[in-house]
């Protein structure tokens, strides 16, 4: 029972509960810190027993029924069977199902046999530290105990059920993922992102403004590719107000404008806009083409879920009608539609619902073409200006 509760006990529980001032927990961690010498003492005393057992056995049989071979077969037989039901098999079922429990309770035995047996249990271990050398192999200590990967921590937060509320599991798998999403997968698309020219006239410069509901404004001059700056609204209140509002008042209050590749891993930026004290840059290719926006807020909505607050016309969330389709955006994220509908979209190539669909016919579909990928059923439903504006998707029917 000692040596499989303490082999099967949880590790990292048990430190939480040492952590926590429990003696047993501690003194179990520091006996798993010397698995060779735990196992040592263990079965030291485990062997001596099973041998006594048998001897007495033996013993027992030839007093009773003299040097008869079948009774010592039989007595052999006997003594093997209770060894095998209440030392081993019982034991060890019982140590296995309730390890947490009888580890820190089992470690008050077996940390003063260690201290008094010590000098028998490292002898015992000469030779099976040179039997290890041999084969090349080490045995297990605190320092080469396997750690945990991502992948695990993954697995044991999914089966951790009620002892973890959902919306903090939600929110600790998505961090998991940072290193593997990058900006491209966050960002607001360039044809999505609310400019203003400078060349334009100062009354629709002031409109625009005064209807915004964004706080960081990119400003480009002409091109939309030669962005001069980001406006905080704030900045141009005074001089919405005071009614000295220009274009050169308006270049003033530019903020330098913060570029970054595509491919940068969400987790790196957040890094970038806190060492550089930012909350908003622009997403550029290897051309240094602005392919799109992302926010700190992006960002943060990535790790714990988006905001219940939307700006007016915000997009709606996404929802299987009763007939088991959806119509939405072609510049809809693919992370996002396998999100919130639960598809298994390809992620490795492109970002968004209409660079999936140009991908896969090489070409502009017309409107009503269908087509099926990975299992979903697509329709475009319009197209215009070479981009697939909006797409009906299937949901795909349970086996």
């Amino acid at each position: 029972m000692a040596e499989t509760a303490m082999m099967a006990a949880n590790r990292y529980r048990l430190k939480a509960r040492a952590a926590d001032g429990v003696i047993g927990a501690r003194l179990a961690v520091e006996l798993l810190a010397k698995t060779d010498r735990l196992l040592g003492v263990i079965l030291l005393f485990n062997n001596l027993i099973n041998a006594g057992a048998a001897t007495l056995a033996s013993v027992i049989a030839i007093e009773l029924f003299g040097d008869d071979k079948w009774a010592l077969g039989g007595g052999t037989l006997a003594v093997t069977f209770l060894i095998l039901v209440f030392s081993e098999i019982t034991p060890k079922v019982i140590g296995a199902a309730y390890a947490d429990r009888i580890a820190p309770t089992i470690s008050f035995a077996l940390t003063p046999l260690l201290k008094a047996f010590n000098w028998v249990v490292g002898f015992v271990n000469l030779f099976v530290s040179a039997l290890l050398a041999l084969m090349h192999l080490r045995s297990a200590t605190a320092e080469t105990a396997p750690r945990l990967s991502a992948e695990e921590l993954r697995v044991i937060l999914l089966e951790s059920g009620q002892f973890i509320p959902q919306k903090h599991k939600s929110i600790l798998l998505n961090l998991f993922e940072l290193e593997d999403i990058t900006i491209e997968d966050v960002m607001t698309p360039r044809g999505k992102i609310e400019a203003i020219d400078i060349q334009a006239p100062i009354a629709q410069i002031r409109e625009q403004l005064a209807t915004s509901y964004h706080r960081r404004i990119p400003v480009y001059d002409g091109d939309p590719n030669n962005v001069i700056g980001i406006l905080h609204q704030r900045r141009v209140l005074d001089a919405l107000a005071g009614g000295e509002f220009t274009v050169e008042s308006l270049r003033e209050r530019l903020a330098q404008p913060y570029f970054v590749p595509g491919n940068t891993p969400v987790y790196t930026q957040l890094q970038y806009f806190q060492e550089n004290r930012q909350r908003a840059a622009l997403v550029v290719d290897e051309y240094g083409e602005i392919q799109g926006l992302v926010t700190l807020e992006d960002l943060i909505e990535e790790m714990i879920g988006k905001f219940t607050t939307d700006l007016p016309g915000g997009v709606a969330r996404l929802q299987w009608d009763d007939a088991g389709s959806i119509l939405v955006e072609g510049g809809r994220s693919l992370r996002e539609l396998n999100h919130e509908l639960g598809l298994d979209l390809p992620l490795d190539g492109p970002k968004t619902l209409n660079g999936l669909i140009l991908e896969h016919f090489q070409d502009i579909p017309e409107s009503g073409m269908s087509l099926k990928i990975a299992d979903v059923q697509m329709e475009v439903v319009h197209t215009q200006d070479r981009r697939v504006k909006s797409v009906r998707l299937y949901r795909t029917p349970a086996p």
